[in-house]
C-alpha cells in the first residue's frame, strides 16, 4: 500500500530559530523548507531514521522497482514541476545503480538533488558490507557535492544542495555518513537562496541589438533555456518584432509552440527540413538559452545546414557555455526571459533592416513549413536498400495476432494526430524514437523529455512517471523500442502499485535498431548482437496490473493511443500499447563516429 499522498498531508510548517532536534529532524526540516512533497528511491537501513518521519512532514517517498528509474523519475518530477527532483536509496548498491540517471540529469540541466547516504564513519576503509567511496562515482555528473562533516552541520549542507540545484541548473549531491542522521544538535533551518537573474551586461545587450538591427535574416534558435526560464512569451515578442523564424534546439521542441506561425520545427538528428532550410540563410542567429551542442547541429537529411558566416549572439544563464561550441560575434551571460525581453526593448522603437524582407520572409517561411509537411506524408517507409528489402520480407508474414507489420513513419504520424492537448511526452534513445523527433508537436514548455547528450536507454518511462507525479493532471506519454523498453518496462508496477497512471508505447521491431543501422552501413550486414526474441509486452503488462494493447493494423494506432489515454486520465489506469513494426531503420545516429572498417590479419580479411 502506498504511503499518505502530499496532496492530503497535514499543513506544513517549518521551524524558526536554533532549536534542538535530531540531524535527521534537521535533514527533513530542510526539505520541508524547499517544499519537497515527493522523492523517489527504495527504503533503505541507511535512512531509516529520517524516512521514519518523512510522513509527518508532509513527504511522500514513492517506492520504485529499481534506482536507476527513482533517478529519472526525479528527473522528470524536476523538469515539469520546475522545482527540485529528490532521488534516495541504500548506500553502496543502490547509490551506484543511480548514476545513469543523474548522468542524464546532468545533460538535462534538471535540478535533481540525490541523497546519497554512506557508510558509517567508524567502519569507512574497511570494506565493511555495501561501503563504497560515493563522491567520485557522481563528481563528473553533478554540479556540486556536499558531504556531511558533522551531525550539527546536516541543516547547511542539506540546504546548499537545494540552492546549488537551482543556481548551478543541474544535479547536487548530498552525501550523509550513516551514523550522521543520529544524536542530538543545536540547529538552524536555513532559508532556501535563489539567484534573481538578470538580462546581461549592457554593452552585450547593445552589441546584440546592433547586430540585429542590421540583419537582413535573423534567425532565433531557442533551446533548453527558454524553457527552464519560462521565456516563451519574451521569445515569441522577440521573434514577432524581427519576423525571425524560431527553430528549436535538439530534443528541445517545446522552446516555442508548434501553431505559432514563425515556428519552424527543431534542428538535430531526425529533425526539421524546414528548420534547417531556413537558418542556413541567416546572418545572424540569437542562440537563446542554446548551448549549440555539437550533437544538435551536425549535418541531417544530406544537409550540412550551420550558417558558417553568419554572426552568432548566445545568450546563456551558464557563462562556461559561451562560444564553447560555435564561434559566437557577441555572448550574453544573462536568463533567458530577461535578456528577450531586454533586446525587445532595444529594438522596439527602431528601423531594422529586416523589416524590408518581414512580408517574403513569412512567405519563405511558410512555403518550407508546407514543403516539409508534404514530404513527411508521403515518407511512408524508409528508403534504403536494407528496408525495402525488410518490408518486402515482412509482407509475407503475419503478426502474432494475425495483423501486419506497420511502417514506423506512419505509426509516427498517427500517433501525432491522436495526441491529446496539454499532452507530456517522453522518448527514449534508439532509432524509431529518435525518428519521432521529426513529429512531436507541443504548444506549452515543460511537456517533451528526452536523454539529450547522454542517450541512455531506459530513460522515458520512469521520466514520464516522474513527470505524471508532478502534474497528474496532464495527460502522460512515453515512447520506447523494445530494446530500451526491457530496461525500463519493470517500474510498471511502480504505477500500478502506487496509482500513477501513464501511458507507454513500445515499438516492437525484434532489434536494436539503431546499432544494427551500423552494421548496415559499415559493416556489410554483418549482424552480432542486434537481434531481440520478446514475449508480449501488452501480455507483460496484463501480468503486471496494467492494461495492454497490440496494434497491428494502422487504423488502429490513433484509436489505440486515445483509448490509453482516457484509461489513464478518467480511469487511472496505466496502459501499455505494443505497436508491431516492421524492421525497416532510419538513418544512423553515428556518421560522424564511424568509418568503413580496414583489416590486415589474413583471417579477418572478408570482414570488410
Amino acid at each position: 500500500m502506498s504511503q499518505m499522498p502530499a496532496a492530503t498531508a497535514p499543513a506544513r510548517t517549518v521551524v524558526s530559530g536554533v532549536q534542538k532536534m535530531t540531524p535527521s529532524e534537521a535533514f527533513v526540516e530542510t526539505m520541508v523548507a524547499n517544499g519537497v512533497t515527493d522523492m523517489f528511491g527504495i527504503m533503505g537501513s541507511a535512512f531509516m531514521d529520517a524516512m521514519d518521519i518523512f510522513a509527518p512532514a508532509g513527504i511522500r517517498l514513492i517506492p520504485v522497482v529499481h534506482e536507476q528509474g527513482a533517478g529519472h523519475m526525479a528527473d522528470g518530477y524536476a523538469r515539469v514541476s520546475g522545482r527540485h527532483g529528490l532521488v534516495i536509496g541504500q548506500n553502496g548498491p543502490g547509490i551506484s545503480n543511480c548514476v545513469t540517471a543523474i548522468a542524464a540529469a546532468y545533460w538535462a540541466h534538471s535540478p535533481v538533488v540525490i541523497v546519497t547516504p554512506e557508510t558509517g564513519t567508524t567502519g569507512i576503509g574497511l570494506g565493511g558490507f555495501q561501503e563504497a567511496n560515493q563522491l567520485p562515482m557522481f563528481q563528473e555528473f553533478t554540479k556540486y557535492q556536499g558531504h556531511v562533516t558533522h551531525p550539527a552541520r546536516m541543516a547547511e549542507y542539506t540546504g546548499r544542495c537545494f540552492d546549488r540545484a537551482m543556481s548551478d541548473m543541474g544535479p547536487t549531491q548530498l552525501n550523509i555518513p550513516r551514523d550522521y542522521f543520529y544524536g542530538e544538535i543545536n540547529a538552524e533551518i536555513p532559508k532556501p537562496s535563489r539567484l534573481d537573474r538578470g538580462a546581461g551586461g549592457a554593452a552585450s545587450l547593445n552589441a546584440a541589438a546592433e547586430l540585429l538591427a542590421k540583419a537582413k535574416f535573423p534567425v532565433i534558435l531557442a533551446g533548453g533555456g527558454v524553457v527552464m526560464g519560462d521565456a516563451v512569451e519574451e521569445c515569441k515578442v522577440l521573434a514577432e518584432r524581427l519576423g525571425a523564424p524560431v527553430v528549436t534546439g535538439y530534443l528541445r521542441n517545446d522552446a516555442f509552440p508548434a501553431s505559432h506561425p514563425l515556428w519552424c520545427g527543431p534542428l538535430g538528428y531526425q529533425g526539421s527540413k524546414a528548420a534547417m532550410k531556413l537558418i542556413a540563410k541567416a546572418d545572424v542567429v540569437v542562440a537563446l538559452g542554446s548551448r549549440m551542442g555539437p550533437f544538435g547541429t551536425l549535418p541531417q537529411h544530406g544537409m550540412d545546414y550551420w550558417p558558417k558566416t553568419a554572426k552568432i549572439i548566445q545568450i546563456e544563464a551558464d557563462h562556461t557555455n559561451l562560444g564553447l561550441v560555435k564561434k559566437i560575434s557577441v555572448g550574453i551571460c544573462g536568463d533567458a526571459k530577461a535578456a528577450a525581453a531586454a533586446l525587445s526593448g532595444l529594438i522596439a522603437g527602431r528601423t531594422l533592416v529586416c523589416d524590408a524582407s518581414k512580408a517574403q520572409r513569412a512567405d519563405e517561411i511558410k512555403a518550407e513549413k508546407a514543403a516539409w509537411e508534404k514530404e513527411l506524408d508521403g515518407w511512408t517507409h524508409e528508403k534504403d536498400p536494407f528496408s525495402l528489402d525488410m518490408i518486402a520480407e515482412q509482407k509475407k508474414e503475419k503478426t502474432p495476432t494475425g495483423g501486419e507489420y506497420l511502417h514506423p513513419r506512419q505509426v509516427l504520424r498517427e500517433l501525432e494526430k491522436a495526441m491529446p492537448p496539454d499532452v507530456m511526452v517522453s522518448t527514449d534513445i534508439g532509432n524509431i524514437n529518435s525518428i519521432s523527433n521529426s513529429y512531436l508537436r507541443f504548444e506549452k514548455p515543460r511537456s517533451f523529455f528526452a536523454a539529450m547528450s547522454f542517450g541512455n536507454c531506459g530513460y522515458a518511462f520512469p521520466t514520464i512517471i516522474g513527470a505524471k507525479v508532478a502534474a497528474p493532471h496532464r495527460p502522460a506519454v512515453s515512447y520506447a523500442g523494445d530494446g530500451a523498453w526491457g530496461m525500463s518496462l519493470m517500474e510498471t508496477m511502480t504505477c500500478v502499485r502506487h496509482n500513477i497512471p501513464v501511458t507507454a508505447v513500445v515499438f516492437h521491431n525484434r532489434q536494436w535498431g539503431a546499432e544494427k543501422k551500423n552494421q548496415v552501413d559499415f559493416y556489410n550486414r554483418r549482424f552480432v548482437a542486434g537481434e531481440l526474441d520478446n514475449q508480449s509486452f501488452a501480455g507483460i503488462a496484463k501480468a503486471m496490473g496494467a492494461e495492454g494493447i497490440v496494434v497491428d493494423k494502422l487504423e488502429d494506432v490513433g484509436p489505440a493511443l486515445k483509448k490509453a489515454i482516457d484509461m489513464q486520465m478518467n480511469q487511472g489506469k496505466t496502459c501499455i500499447i505494443e505497436i508491431m513494426c516492421t524492421r525497416e531503420l532510419g538513418d544512423p545516429f553515428r556518421r560522424d563516429a564511424l568509418s568503413k572498417p580496414v583489416r590486415f590479419l589474413e583471417k579477418y580479411k572478408d570482414y570488410v
